[in-house]
């Protein structure tokens, strides 16, 4: 099964998702957005810009 994306409201306005491995463990929280319009255009970057993210190191002070 792949991981999923989780919508939900935190209070009235104000709505986040938690992207869940297949195991059920959190691998991101989003920032609080203020529609789900909003939240919802997120996820879709995360869709398509993932597969091209590099991963970069930094110091633990950056």
């Amino acid at each position: 099964m792949a991981g999923k994306f989780e919508v939900y409201t935190e209070k009235p306005g104000v709505h986040r998702f938690r992207l869940k491995a297949s195991n059920g463990s959190v691998l991101i929280t989003s920032d609080p957005h203020d529609s789900k319009e909003s939240l919802m255009k997120s996820i879709e970057s995360i869709r398509k810009l993932a597969p091209y993210a590099q991963v970069q190191e930094s110091s633990a002070s950056a």
